[in-house]
């Protein structure tokens, strides 16, 4: 496997260095998202991410089951009396068993916080899964563009050296002056540089299409139409608004901090708690078979209430409040932020649209003046100079224009994942779709115990009120993930 891998990493290297077209495995732009979503490394990383996170709601509804612990003792004791020397040896080992009654919904708000910030990284991973699909898509209009390029450098340089051969004939039967096979020299080096230039660039764009993607790519199929485009910019808006992972992230952290606070404020309110123990002790290490003769059973209830905590449950209410204030702030940020990617989006959309129409027609034309030019100069109407001005616009024109083609495409993904429509299943429908919510299904449940849901239920009884959630997340969290919960054999 490693000796493949690296085999693999060689002919991307060679292929990005050289030009040679790697062997066809993403040569379309389906193949090239579908490849990256399955392999990109960031996209990979901030899915263990967010299992990791799915873990958040185990440790906070493991505050709804019971606690047992095993201790054992071994003490020994030498004390110098007038009448001797006098040692002891006890030890004892006792089981006790310890169940939370109502914590005043402390463990009730700590399980929403973990819910809303569960759903808050699943929308951080939509947003990561965005921005990989964007750079594909980006690298692979770079390639495309480059690759253009570099075709019209090629061309300008052949028509250079004709140029030049012409006017290096031209020259010997005393038709123009050495001044006109000066400028098709110099025209010929500068034409050479940018060559030079265009393949470096290639190799550039080329080599972040194999970091992103996975792979060296080939010869790239034509660039396709983009889905789920918005007809105009308030509709496009509209969709951001409601879709935007950055919103609906910031608008699950509000609530999260929200929770938080009502579980700061329930540090004012007594907790209950069920206790047992089982054990004994005996006052002769060496007799400790003899334990079960010493045993007792204790069971009784706990109710403790806090009445003087030196202001430490102020504080802590007073700093829950100002990060949920911070997270409202975060929203109306975001909110903002989306309005003006949207925007920029879409404007540099319209602009790439309006120079893709100019550069087209600019072409055109600069084709035709440049063959007319070139008739011209041939029985003397025009000087050799003005055929190599000519030729310079019409390549200038042609490289404008292949930046114009993947300026607009980029300017319209980049308008997609500002609206959060950018995602694999949105960009081709047989992309298997990553599930988040399917590891959090799995886990959620494990270690539960029948009870779990009566202890709940009870510890929310009473308990402080938590905040009307902000809107930016379209559906609460009970719906939102408590419904994609699959009801499971409690596993430990």
């Amino acid at each position: 496997m490693l000796k493949r891998s690296r085999a693999l990493a060689s002919v991307a290297a060679i292929a990005i260095l050289s030009g040679i077209a790697a062997p066809a495995w993403a040569e379309t732009l389906r193949e090239a998202l579908a490849l990256a979503y399955q392999t990109n490394p960031s996209l990979l990383a901030q899915r263990a991410s967010q299992r990791a996170l799915d873990e958040s709601i185990v440790q906070a509804r493991a505050g709804l089951r019971p606690q047992l612990d095993v201790t054992a003792s071994a003490n020994y004791s030498r004390s110098d009396t007038p009448l001797g020397v006098v040692e002891s040896d006890t030890g004892g080992a006792s089981v006790g068993l310890s169940q939370t009654i109502w914590s005043g919904g402390r463990i009730g708000h700590g399980i929403t916080a973990a819910e809303a910030n569960i759903l808050a990284g699943r929308e951080n991973l939509r947003e990561i899964e965005q921005t990989v699909l964007a750079s594909v898509i980006q690298a692979y209009a770079d390639v495309i563009r480059d690759a253009e390029i570099l075709r019209i450098r090629q061309s300008n340089l052949g028509v250079l050296r004709r140029q030049l051969d012409e006017s290096s004939a031209r020259f010997e039967v005393g038709e123009i002056t050495r001044t006109d096979v000066a400028q098709s020299e110099a025209r010929l080096a500068q034409s050479e540089a940018d060559l030079a230039n265009a393949q470096a660039q290639l190799s550039v764009s080329r080599a972040v299409y194999a970091a992103v993607v996975g792979q060296a790519p080939g010869d790239l199929a034509p660039m396709p139409a983009l889905p789920n485009l918005p007809a105009d910019f308030d509709a496009a808006l509209d969709v951001a608004m409601q879709d935007n992972p950055s919103i609906r992230a910031a608008g699950y952290t509000l609530q999260a901090a929200e929770a938080n606070v009502a579980a700061a404020k329930a540090e004012y309110l007594p907790s209950a708690r069920l206790t047992a123990s089982y054990g004994g002790e005996t006052g002769d290490l060496g007799s400790l078979g003899d334990i079960t003769d010493n045993t007792s059973f204790r069971a009784g209830a706990t109710v403790s209430v806090p009445l003087f905590t030196g202001g430490l449950n102020s504080s802590r209410v007073a700093q829950a409040r100002e990060r949920a204030n911070v997270a409202q702030i975060n929203v109306e940020g975001e909110r903002r932020n989306t309005l003006q990617s949207v925007s920029s989006a879409y404007a540099q959309s319209l602009s790439a649209r309006s120079t893709l129409t100019a550069g087209e027609e600019a072409v055109r034309a600069a084709t035709v003046a440049a063959e007319g030019v070139r008739q011209e100069a041939q029985v003397g109407l025009r000087t050799t100079l003005d055929v190599l001005n000519q030729e310079l616009e019409l390549r200038n024109a042609e490289v404008t224009l292949a930046s114009a083609r993947r300026n607009e495409y980029v300017a319209q993904a980049n308008l997609l994942a500002a609206m959060g429509r950018l995602e694999g299943p949105d960009l081709d429908a047989s992309i298997q779709a990553y599930d988040p919510a399917d590891n959090y299904n799995r886990v959620r449940n494990r270690g539960s115990l029948p009870w779990d849901g009566l202890i709940e239920s009870i510890d929310r009884i009473a308990a402080p009120s938590i905040m009307p959630a902000n809107d930016a997340a379209d559906a609460p969290i009970d719906t939102q993930l408590k419904s994609e919960v699959v009801q499971t054999a409690p596993r430990d």
